[in-house]
């Protein structure tokens, strides 16, 4: 038999595809996020930038992130400082590449926390239904009534400031959006003919979950992951800004637009470039985000 006559199941039996069909797949996949949808490959390479630049963060930033240089204060961008100073004479454009470190690591955290939380919720809810889901939905349904710096803020009333209390709070904070995608994708798959079939002869309720439910939420929930990210990283400059997140002089953005605050007018390069930096962040996993729901669904492509 041919490659292309070949024949493997999937699912379970559930279907035949050839067995070249991965690779065509993965073209499509590919296709779909860097070519056709060119927004999302700009997104991409901004998101990869960062992750670099986080990895060799000592290689890249020019000076040390906490290193004062007193006498030369509020110094404007220029070939030494490219980004300038601040009030303590040490450079942004340093203290900028090392926060990208602390906020991706918070982002990436935080959406770990709110995955794993929320998919034992969703899944739960999803799959066992009746009661128990309806008490789920409820309790989900009311956290999701307060914003999520609302949340992040009252726990961190609790748990007190610091890093690792902010991947914990925004991470909490963050687990009823992702309970509820996951509960209303499980509640999709659970009715499909393949969960039939492996029900009826004799699967267990976690092998179900486990085989057939878990793989086919999983395109939905790194979509949401992706976006989450951005969204955690401007949650964690918020409440940086606030004086309620990561404690001076911790490289943080949020940190360095609340100190730039008070000198707008004297040297505005201060707060600009954080600010533009979290901008660009957020929009950047935005983009990425969009660019995947759009690849991985195969209802969004119109036939491509």
């Amino acid at each position: 038999m041919s490659t292309k006559s070949a024949l493997r199941l999937e699912n379970g039996g559930a279907r035949a595809v050839p067995v070249g069909a991965p690779r065509t797949v993965r073209w499509r996949f590919l296709r779909e996020l860097f070519i056709v949808r060119k927004s999302a490959g700009v997104g991409a390479f901004i998101v990869g930038a960062l992750v670099l630049a986080a990895i060799a963060a000592p290689i890249v930033a020019p000076y040390d992130p906490s290193a004062q240089d007193l006498d030369n204060r509020y110094a404007p961008p220029s070939q030494a400082h490219l980004m300038g100073t601040d009030p303590f004479g040490r450079d942004i454009l340093s203290r900028i590449v090392w926060g990208t470190r602390i906020s991706l690591a918070v982002g990436v955290i935080v959406v770990m926390i709110a995955t794993v939380i929320g998919a034992i919720l969703g899944l739960t809810a999803g799959y066992v239904g009746g009661g128990v889901d309806r008490g789920l939905t409820f309790l989900v349904d009311m956290l999701m009534a307060f914003p999520l710096l609302l949340v992040a803020i009252a726990l961190l009333a609790i748990f007190g400031a610091g890093l690792y209390n902010v991947m914990i709070a925004v991470g909490l904070g963050s687990v009823p959006m992702f309970a509820r995608v996951i509960r209303a994708e499980t509640r999709t798959v659970r009715d499909r003919d393949y969960v039939t079939a492996a029900r009826s002869i004799g699967a267990t309720h976690l092998r179900i979950v486990m085989r057939y439910i878990l793989p086919n939420i999983m395109a939905s929930t790194i979509v949401l992951a992706t976006t989450r990210i951005g969204t955690a990283i401007l949650t964690e400059s918020s409440l940086s800004f606030l004086g309620l997140g990561i404690r001076p002089p911790t490289p943080s953005w949020g940190i360095m637009v609340a100190e730039g605050r008070a000198y707008l007018e004297q040297a505005p390069w201060i707060a600009l470039f954080p600010g533009v930096v979290v901008m660009i962040t957020l929009l950047s996993f935005n983009l990425f985000g969009d660019g995947l729901r759009d690849a991985l669904d195969v209802r969004l492509r119109g036939g491509r």
